[in-house]
């Protein structure tokens, strides 16, 4: 039963695409549209709602903790982390591991603030408008992911 779509030819055409050597190209692209468009719809909320009342300025904490955060996850190589490529400075593998632990736990703590500020500031009190909540929530749920697939989507034996 586990190999029922062996069968199956899907995307089969004669243009003989190497998707391999492309994978860091398009994991690149796909994070940048992804962090480009959580920073998009945040400006877009600023910009529409300018008053302090229908949206606090202090929300966009969130997204700035968020940004930190992709930069930390992306700054260690997962060859660092895994001890294969670093071995020097201060702290060496056990500092890469450290750095990324701190970065993984700014992002999820941006994206439950954001889900706290969407709920507790906008769903709870009955607001009529909850659009720049969503908005705080989908520019964290955005950067997260983009941050993910920068960091996973990547392969580095195309570096060697």
């Amino acid at each position: 039963m586990s190999g029922f779509l062996d069968g199956i030819r899907c995307g089969d055409c004669e243009c003989n695409v190497d998707w391999g050597e492309k994978r860091n190209t398009i994991a690149s692209i796909a994070a940048g549209v992804l962090f480009f468009t959580g920073w998009w719809i945040i400006i877009d909320a600023a910009v529409k709602y300018p008053k302090e009342d229908d949206f606090h300025h202090a929300y966009h904490t969130c997204g700035v903790i968020a940004t930190v955060a992709f930069l930390m996850i992306n700054a260690v190589s997962n060859g660092q982390v895994r001890g294969d490529s670093y071995s020097e400075g201060c702290l060496g593998q056990t500092g890469a591991r450290v750095w990324l632990f701190i970065g993984f736990m700014l992002a999820f703590g941006s994206l439950i603030a954001s889900m706290w500020i969407l709920f507790g500031g906008f769903v709870v009190p009955q607001k009529e408008i909850v659009y720049p909540g969503i908005a705080v929530f989908f520019q964290n749920a955005f950067i997260f992911f983009g941050g993910l697939v920068f960091k996973f989507g990547r392969t580095e034996d195309l570096w060697q």
